[in-house]
């Protein structure tokens, strides 16, 4: 069935940035690609205001033509925006990662490279091309142990896998087109991809209320604070990025300025603070103590009270508090090094 240009049109403008049209249209990684990124970060979504038409040619053109005219252009030809996606996509699946999944062994030898290698070779497979995924994910595991341990590593690791990606690009081989496949396997394998992404990084969110919390406020004052000469559009950005606000504060059952939802929040605030007290006092701290004095506290009375060296029959139980109580404190200090 041929697909419609002005329906691809109404798609965009109501769920582009979540890649509805590309959905309808059968380009799934793309679709996911826009689901991951809102749209490419809005970019995107708006340059495609002008690219609709060809995607929905692409769509129902004949796929005899379509395979004479991938073997008159073997490799295909290298695109600017297509590089520089793949850089910025593979750097913010790296910076995720490193949200989401530091704690993991052998995060920067493995686990990091992979993420970045994912990203890029997501956007290397948007469209009617691909790249080779063995060696793109090759490259980054060459490239992440000389940015070992560093927060800004995947800059270089993106870099390279993009390079990578673009020198071994092609098209990709003719198949049945996914917009004839049922939609509900599609759907499937798009959630399946989208869970992989955000459960890492949910559970991490989660898992540090509060400094998170603190953290997203701190985002968003910034954010509003450079457009302080610009009174009309603060204010607008502000009405947007409180949004979520309002609609949790109406779920818990009252309007916009209504303390329920306040009182849910202070609510996990306390919880935690109580458990950040109990760590501080387990670990002879003070409250303002750094993280090298929390450090260097937790190595002293873990060297103390480890079982192997401590006779004592509750060392054992004493060795974990120990070790519980510095995790708590270490995850109120840990998302400070993203800022």
């Amino acid at each position: 069935m041929a697909k419609s240009v002005m329906l691809a049109y109404a798609l965009w403008a109501v769920g582009g940035p979540l890649g509805l049209h590309h959905l309808y249209l059968g380009r799934d990684s793309h679709a996911l690609l826009w689901m991951l990124t809102l749209g490419g970060f809005g970019f995107g979504w708006a340059r495609e205001v002008i690219r609709i038409p060809a995607y929905v040619g692409e769509a129902n053109q004949d796929a005899e033509r379509e395979r004479k005219r991938r073997l008159a252009m073997v490799p295909p030809p290298v695109s600017p925006v297509r590089f520089a996606g793949q850089v910025c996509v593979g750097i913010y699946f790296g910076t995720v990662a490193l949200i989401g999944l530091n704690s993991l062994s052998f995060f920067y030898l493995i686990v990091l490279p992979l993420c970045v290698g994912a990203g890029v070779h997501l956007v290397s497979s948007v469209g009617q091309q691909t790249s080779d995924l063995q060696k793109t994910l090759t490259a980054c595991l060459i490239t992440s142990p000389v940015f070992y341990g560093s927060t800004l590593s995947p800059l270089p690791i993106s870099l390279a896998a993009s390079v990578t990606a673009a020198q071994h690009r092609r098209f990709k081989t003719p198949q049945t087109p996914q917009s004839t496949e049922e939609l509900g396997p599609r759907l499937y394998r798009l959630g399946l991809a989208w869970l992989a992404f955000s459960a890492p990084l949910g559970y991490c969110i989660f898992h540090n209320t509060t400094a998170t919390l603190y953290y997203l406020s701190d985002c968003v004052a910034a954010l509003l604070d450079i457009f302080w000469f610009l009174p009309w559009l603060r204010n607008v950005l502000e009405y947007i990025l409180l949004m979520p606000y309002r609609i949790l504060c109406v779920l818990t059952g009252g309007g916009y300025y209504e303390e329920a939802w306040r009182k849910v929040l202070e609510t996990l605030l306390k919880e935690h603070s109580e458990r950040e007290k109990e760590a501080l006092q387990i670990l002879s701290l003070e409250a303002e103590a750094s993280l090298e004095e929390i450090t260097r506290s937790y190595r002293e009375l873990a060297k103390t009270w480890h079982p192997d060296h401590n006779p004592r029959k509750d060392a054992e139980a004493m060795f974990v508090k120990i070790q519980e109580a510095y995790e708590v404190l270490l995850r109120r200090h840990k998302p400070h090094r993203f800022k």
